[in-house]
């Protein structure tokens, strides 16, 4: 009988230990989406990195930019927090980030509300400038990816102030023609109302943190800013009337108050395709 209960108190132990292990498993994951439109004649792929907070993934990052080159982007599309306002996490981590990945792919950035937050906003911007990467705050560029044009906007966080965050979106979908396939890059995944009038086909967002706590198949999320308990789009793909609405779970993790459960950090790859 000893020797009975050892073993289940061992077996229990085992398993504990291994879920354990699971619930806290920070490793980058790699999530993929596919979008189909008529606006495009061939396969266009997009490396989406959202809320990096200078997050470290390896010397000299070398781990995400590995990740990021396995999948063969197009392009490279940031959605803000990429860097930290918080001092323990130290910024070069972040730029240095942004210039290995814009020395291979053109890469887009728009600001996330921690870059507000070091005061530095502007300031920063030109740090992301010099580093290679196309900020859009308010603008809408067209690109060529995968032998095609596209247009991609952007926007600052709304923390900068609800007035400029109107403004910057309005400018942004003003810009497009209507016979290119349209990206929007925005940090805040809830505005929802907003991005569904806004004339693009396809919205990326983070901010949500994947909810930092999740229960795979039964709660997508517990807990996300400006969201609150059980976030509807904590991450995930999301349909909102003429737009798709993608919410990448983020990359952060030494820099979270609160450790991750379930919800392994995220780089997104968008594949958008003309329909089969």
């Amino acid at each position: 009988m000893k020797k009975r209960t050892a073993a289940l108190l061992a077996a229990g132990g085992t398993a504990a230990g291994i879920l354990l292990a699971a619930a806290l498993d920070v490793r980058l994951a790699v999530r993929y989406y596919t979008v189909e439109s008529d606006q495009v004649d061939s396969p266009i792929r997009l490396a989406v990195l959202t809320d990096l907070h200078a997050c470290r993934y390896g010397k000299n990052q070398e781990q995400l930019v590995a990740a990021v080159a396995a999948q063969n982007p197009d392009l490279v599309l940031m959605c803000g927090d990429i860097v930290d306002d918080e001092p323990r996490m130290e910024e070069w981590r972040a730029l240095l980030t942004v210039k290995k990945l814009a020395d291979r792919w053109p890469v887009y950035y728009a600001a996330g509300n921690h870059e507000y937050r070091t005061g530095r906003l502007a300031e920063i911007k030109k740090l992301l400038t010099a580093c290679g990467a196309v900020v859009l705050d308010g603008k809408c560029v067209r690109v060529a990816a995968g032998g095609q044009m596209v247009q991609i906007g952007g926007v600052d966080d709304p923390e900068t102030g609800e007035e400029n965050w109107e403004a910057q979106l309005s400018a942004a979908g003003s810009g497009l023609d209507g016979s290119h396939f349209s990206v929007l890059l925005t940090h805040r995944p809830e505005r929802v109302s907003d991005y569904a009038d806004s004339g693009f086909d396809l919205v990326l967002a983070g901010h949500a943190h994947g909810g930092q706590w999740r229960l795979p198949g039964l709660i997508n999320g517990v807990l996300a800013p400006n969201q609150g308990m059980f976030p509807t789009y904590a991450g995930g793909r999301y349909e909102i009337g003429g737009a798709t609405l993608i919410v990448s779970r983020g990359l952060a993790r030494e820099s979270t108050r609160v450790p991750r459960l379930f919800n392994r950090p995220e780089l997104v790859v968008v594949d958008i395709e003309p329909p089969k």
